[in-house]
């Protein structure tokens, strides 16, 4: 066979192979669809994905099938994702926890947020400032004050996360060095542990996912609510201050969203039917209840180019963070 026939067929074989992907991608789906929940059963997590995965599967006209594959905070299932074929079989429920803080603080995560792409955003999580019961402050600004006195007198206070390197480590990181008040962080393998010893007094503050949990403890006197981090007082907490009303911190807003991704070389047509699929259902009243009822903010759905700058810019504000407390991959 000659140079010029073997091109010929590789062209030919080429154009064949392209044609069958798009083939593909235009029937898509065909079969089932995986959503990868990167914790256990029976976390917020999970109830997010099982209000999504029946609506969603109705507009998908194919099951969606919730897969819970904990580990690595949650880096085992966002690597599972990645090393399935890239044909949108495969759709990862995460937020900047498991594809941008995962790989900035363990080092055994070896891919980036770039190898992700977000397809839609469903909903956020609000941020409480939580302090112990008997701290002697009952606003954020008599905390800070009673936080500077303690470091000058060499006793810390002390703020709780769900481990190294999450968002909640890196929010207490943060606001020790927004304020320059030393402060001691103390990590914790879970929301519950973490739970349980700011209501027993150990620790002074948590940062932390708000839920209607955390209002029943507050009306019990078990904890004290100081403020939310929102940029003004929502309805559903609307007895608690935001904080953007305290005089120290009025920049200090932060949540922190949930979204669908898949792999970043999806093809485009298969992308597009996600995200149409998702959008829709994020208008479905159930899912829309079921949020709410979570305490979550639903998301506004959004076009996929948006959802490229929103995931770009929350990507390279969390490495500022990271870089700027010099957090270090373990």
């Amino acid at each position: 066979m000659n140079t010029t026939s073997l091109l010929r067929r590789l062209l030919l074989a080429s154009v064949a192979t392209l044609g069958l992907g798009i083939a593909q991608a235009q029937n898509f789906p065909a079969k089932p669809v995986s959503l990868m929940v990167p914790y256990p059963a029976g976390g917020l997590s999970d109830v997010i994905a099982r209000m999504v995965n029946v609506p969603l599967g109705k507009q998908l006209h194919q099951p969606v099938i919730v897969e819970n594959v904990g580990g690595v905070s949650g880096a085992i299932a966002a690597q599972k994702v990645l090393s399935a074929p890239s044909d949108g079989y495969y759709l990862f429920q995460g937020s900047p926890n498991e594809l941008i803080l995962s790989p900035l603080a363990n080092a055994a995560v070896k891919f980036k947020s770039e190898d992700f792409r977000l397809v839609q955003i469903v909903g956020a999580a609000q941020i409480g400032f939580l302090a112990r019961k008997d701290i002697p402050a009952n606003t954020v600004d008599e905390f800070l004050d009673y936080a500077r006195k303690m470091a000058k007198e060499g006793k810390p206070v002390t703020y709780a996360s769900v481990g190294p390197g999450s968002f909640y480590h890196l929010l207490g990181e943060h606001l020790s060095k927004v304020t320059g008040i030393e402060m001691t962080h103390v990590p914790y393998k879970g929301g519950a542990p973490a739970n349980q010893d700011l209501i027993g007094g150990q620790v002074d503050i948590y940062l932390a996912p708000f839920g209607k949990n955390y209002v029943d403890l507050q009306k019990e006197g078990r904890i004290k609510v100081l403020a939310m981090l929102n940029k003004e007082r929502l309805e559903s907490v609307k007895q608690y201050p935001a904080i953007t009303e305290s005089k120290q911190l009025k920049n200090f807003d932060f949540n922190i969203w949930t979204g669908y991704f898949v792999k970043k070389d999806t093809p485009e047509a298969v992308v597009q039917t996600l995200h149409k699929a998702l959008t829709e259902t994020l208008n479905d009243a159930g899912v829309r209840s079921g949020l709410e009822t979570n305490s979550l903010l639903i998301a506004k759905p959004l076009p996929l180019a948006e959802l490229s700058k929103v995931y770009s810019e929350g990507t390279a504000q969390f490495r500022g963070i990271a870089k700027s407390i010099n957090l270090q991959p373990q």
